[in-house]
């Protein structure tokens, strides 16, 4: 039986589209969700060991967050599992500019089989497969993001540069830090996005009080509030407002631009006028 691979996170912005790829090449792959077949869970351990069998790869998307406290005893825990189960090649998806995800980086890096790192700048993708579609389509995206600027990448850059680490070893024991082509605030973004979409879409800048406080209206459980709110006041300081060539050093090309992005999908209709507003 031909060895699969395993991609955790297989339903996720960059997970989806490495399951896609491998598909496309017609290599058996296991995407991992809580509603997959098997199921997987990171918080269950009883749920691994099905989903690592007959596994030769895996790629590694932690969730809510490799930096989160859990992440690196259950990083450590699974790339046991999965070596001991016959994995040779692990990628990981990793963090920009986080301190906390190097000790889960580190886990990888000594496993003792070919690994790759993939550490990602904040994902163009956020503004339509995640957290911010939804202020996104209701035209007013508040974040205590101030005037910071960030080299946002796209998922499609990772997620050819994660298939390529995965069935091949050229880009075994390499670290790629991968950014977007130039530096953009997120009222940068969202400006680039409402001129894509024809929308009247506007940022706000609030504290990071007042991002907590509306992550707690919103619904977010409320021991995650804090880890959410430090992350963005940590990581959004500054520190990452420079450039790296990760995505070139990987795929021999540039990497993606924020306004094809946005042009590409906008045209998908993602970011059209929620329903509840066009009836109003």
């Amino acid at each position: 039986m031909e060895k699969t691979t395993v991609v955790l996170g297989g339903t996720g912005k960059t997970g989806r589209r490495v399951v896609d790829r491998l598909l496309d090449q017609n290599r058996p792959v296991r995407a991992a969700s809580r509603t997959g077949t098997p199921p997987f869970d990171w918080a269950d351990q009883r749920t691994w060991p099905a989903l690592l069998e007959n596994a030769a790869a895996a790629y590694i998307a932690y969730y809510p967050d490799l930096g989160s406290p859990e992440a690196t005893a259950t990083i450590a825990a699974f790339t046991e599992l999965a070596v001991s189960g016959g994995v040779r090649r692990l990628v990981l998806l990793s963090g920009r500019g986080e301190e906390n995800v190097l000790p889960s980086e580190q886990v990888v890096r000594e496993s003792g089989v070919e690994w790759t790192i993939i550490r990602s700048s904040w994902l163009a993708q956020n503004f339509s497969e995640d957290f911010l579609l939804e202020p996104v389509a209701h035209g007013e995206v508040v974040l205590p993001t101030g005037q910071i600027r960030e080299p946002f990448v796209d998922a499609d850059d990772i997620a050819d540069i994660a298939v390529e680490a995965l069935t091949g070893s050229r880009h075994a024991g390499e670290l790629y830090e991968v950014t977007g082509p130039r530096l953009m605030t997120f009222a940068d973004t969202v400006r680039e996005i409402a001129q894509a979409s024809g929308r009247d879409i506007r940022y706000v800048s609030v504290s990071i009080g007042e991002f907590a406080a509306g992550l707690r209206q919103q619904g977010m459980p409320e021991e995650h509030i804090p880890f959410f709110a430090d992350l963005f006041e940590r990581v959004l300081d500054g520190r990452n407002e420079h450039l790296t060539d990760g995505v070139e050093r990987a795929l021999g090309r540039p990497p993606r631009d924020f306004a094809d992005y946005a042009k590409s999908t906008a045209a998908t209709g993602v970011w059209g006028l929620p329903s509840d507003a066009s009836q109003t």
